[in-house]
């Protein structure tokens, strides 16, 4: 969207991580987003926009919740049929804790079952991240009580060696901070970029556990003009269906911000 006299609005931080979801699913041919996701959910449509602007084969997107972006007529049960059929690439998972061996906890704090703070619970999360072979780690909270040394309780593990099979696993962490690529044979975190405003030393201080990559980083990829027009408007447009609270939130913001 363009501002006055052809100069354009800088990207706020929630399309940044838009831009860098629709970037981390590159290539994949079906994605599908959970309930209460509408950063991934936008990421998601965005990827799909710019796949169609290249005129390359469509990407599916499966978004719960929502009727305009899923063709489930069971919900939840569709999306486990069809990852244990091989049928999605992608998926987001988050955590109330995650550490360096890519293990979340969606359960609770300190010694379970007398757990300090209760989460809703892991519902099929270990049974996803062992099928869907790009899991995206998203949260947007990055500080050490997110980020911990060991995890309290394991929702769904890592990548080890124990002799389960797993084809699927996690590919990125992505958080309002930067973003981590995840080695699979190292089975450990490595910081690729640091998104504008924050520092590689910053990261290392609010990460309680360890990682490669720490004293330097590439900055996070912005979004060019004609990338966020596609947000503003296509991908605003599509993302209200299911989460309208979400996108007004998100042309107000984009609205009040000072031209560059």
């Amino acid at each position: 969207m363009t501002a006055r006299a052809g100069r354009t609005q800088a990207a706020s931080d929630t399309e940044l991580l838009i831009f860098t979801i629709s970037r981390l699913l590159a290539g994949v041919r079906h994605v599908a987003v959970g309930a209460s996701s509408p950063i991934p959910g936008a990421g998601a449509l965005l990827a799909r926009a710019l796949v169609e602007g290249r005129g390359d084969a469509t990407m599916q997107v499966s978004i719960l919740g929502s009727r305009r972006h899923n063709a489930f007529t069971n919900g939840g049960v569709e999306v486990f049929d069809l990852a244990a059929q091989g049928r999605i690439d992608a998926f987001f998972l988050g955590g109330g804790q995650i550490d360096g061996a890519a293990n979340i906890n969606l359960v609770g704090t300190a010694s379970y079952p007398r757990s300090d703070v209760r989460w809703p619970g892991s519902f099929g999360s270990a049974y996803l991240y062992h099928l869907i072979p790009r899991v995206i780690l998203f949260r947007e909270e990055h500080s050490p009580r997110v980020f911990v040394p060991k995890v309290d309780f394991v929702s769904a593990p890592g990548p080890r060696d124990d002799g389960v099979y797993r084809p699927g696993g996690p590919h990125a962490l992505l958080t309002r901070r930067c973003l981590f690529a995840f080695d699979r044979a190292r089975r450990r975190f490595r910081l690729e970029s640091v998104h504008p405003g924050h520092s590689a030393a910053e990261i290392r201080e609010q990460t309680s556990f360890d990682y490669d990559g720490a004293d330097a980083a590439a900055q996070t990829a912005l979004p060019d003009e004609a990338t966020l027009a596609l947000i503003r408007t296509r991908v605003l447009d599509e993302i209200a269906e299911t989460y309208p609270r979400f996108a007004a939130g998100l042309q107000s913001a984009h609205a009040s911000r000072p031209v560059c």
